[in-house]
């Protein structure tokens, strides 16, 4: 582990409310020690809240001026960070972490309607993520996703590369019964681009970033700028020169449906008396006191003392027996969480704002907060304060994007691109709040 002569290893960029840390969380998992120790860094060296983003990483907002280097060690010395060698140069030590953009389920491992534990090959990927020096160039953006076939998975955000455990069709005692599915700049619901079995998966993700450094011209950051100018067969056509095994035919099965409700509330793990807890804070919003508070309940009740980011923003606990499901529950209403999916704020989405965000032309959190207030129950929204769209990956059903403090567009998800159809312009979050709710529209 690096320690205070290694600092600088995570990277500050400024913002209106100052500083911005972008933590990177292997699976979204973040130890009850590490989270106490997240909160004093924040005290110590920054003034705004944590932010759980919709990748399921961290992200402090308000670290202090001249306080960047204090503050990364602190967070190096307690675990939150690549890891890696003192003699890296700052910038390659910070290029090690920007890599580390593998998303899963935070479930798996845990998920008896998984098709396989991806946390293995997942930490495999890490691993060989950070060891590459070529994978320098990639953007800070480049996002992979490796998915399990869990009950509980976001299947909504694209990204770059993604590969989706499903059934091989094999004998269950042939070499593998399932192969991951992989496709590019999209989901595991789309058209996958071929297969490759468990044991081949890291080699395939090191084989298929290769080929698209090979290929990518300048200007051509993510794999969807790249696939508007070559085919996926000249993609495929590189990928193969760097593997020692033949891609298989994409499989005609999809990947089954997923429940994103279960991240609330209570659902039973496999094997044992063991249950994961969900609950969604506020805007995905913590302060360190409620973070202090959740890493005590971990160690109170969950066999692992964790806690679980999700990519809608939200905290699970796993492996809670059956005897602590109750108190959890208690707990996490007490701390003000949602802790069903029919409360207001449950599916509600909104960006840093004004306050914190110099393109955004209004202060989207207050006017969440203010929205939800006349609204009966949830409603998936989300208010952007510009056209950039930060605060969700995927298109929301209901979309507000401020035009001036206080008034929006509102549009509405159909089968067009952006955020849908518009149906209303300049309107006020009271003039918004009927057409969410199913009344008629406003002009």
């Amino acid at each position: 582990m690096p320690t205070s002569n290694c600092p600088g290893l995570l990277h500050v960029v400024p913002a209106l409310d100052g500083g911005i840390c972008r933590i990177r969380l292997p699976g979204g998992a973040l130890a009850a020690a590490q989270a106490e120790a997240l909160a004093h860094a924040v005290e110590r060296h920054a003034g705004g809240p944590i932010e759980i983003t919709n990748r399921a990483n961290l992200q402090v907002r308000g670290v202090r001026a001249g306080q960047e280097a204090a503050f990364s060690t602190a967070l190096i010395e307690s675990g939150l960070g690549p890891g890696g060698r003192c003699d890296l140069s700052l910038q390659a030590a910070a290029v090690q972490d920007t890599v580390r953009n593998l998303m899963m389920s935070p479930v798996a491992g845990r998920d008896a309607g998984a098709l396989i534990d991806t946390r293995a090959l997942a930490q495999a990927i890490l691993a060989m993520l950070v060891a590459e020096p070529r994978f320098a160039p990639l953007s800070p953006k480049f996002a992979l996703m490796l998915d399990g076939g869990e009950r509980l998975a976001m299947l909504d955000h694209p990204h770059d590369i993604w590969l989706a455990a499903v059934p091989s069709g094999e004998d269950e005692s042939a070499r593998s019964p399932v192969r991951f599915a992989f496709g590019f700049a999209g989901c595991p619901l789309d058209p996958a681009s071929g297969a490759v079995r468990p044991s081949q998966v890291s080699a395939l993700v090191r084989a298929l970033l290769h080929a698209f450094l090979d290929l990518a011209e300048p200007g051509q950051p993510r794999m969807r700028d790249l696939l508007r100018s070559r085919p996926v067969e000249a993609l495929l056509r590189r990928t193969s020169t760097y593997l020692d095994f033949a891609l298989a035919p994409a499989p005609r099965r999809q990947r089954a449906p997923a429940d994103p409700m279960l991240r609330f509330g209570p659902h039973r793990q496999g094997g044992a008396d063991r249950w994961w807890v969900g609950a969604q804070p506020p805007l995905g919003r913590l302060d360190t006191s409620t973070l202090r508070a959740l890493a005590q309940l971990a160690r109170d009740v969950s066999a692992s003392a964790t806690l679980h980011m999700t990519p809608w923003q939200g905290v699970l606990l796993p492996d809670v027996a059956g005897q602590h499901v109750d108190r959890t529950m208690s707990a996490l209403a007490r701390l003000g969480f949602a802790c069903t999916g029919r409360e207001p704020l449950a599916r509600m989405i909104a960006c840093a704002g004004s306050t914190g965000c110099a393109r955004a032309r209004a202060d989207t959190k207050s006017d969440a907060l203010a929205l939800s207030q006349r609204l009966n129950d949830a409603r998936e929204v989300h208010l952007s304060g510009c056209e950039r769209s930060c605060a969700a990956a995927h298109r929301a059903e209901h979309t507000l994007l401020a035009v001036a403090p206080g008034l929006y567009d509102l549009y509405r998800r159909d089968g067009s691109a952006g955020f849908g159809a518009c149906v209303a312009r300049h309107v006020s979050l009271e003039q918004a709040a009927g057409p969410i709710a199913g009344a008629p529209g406003v002009s």
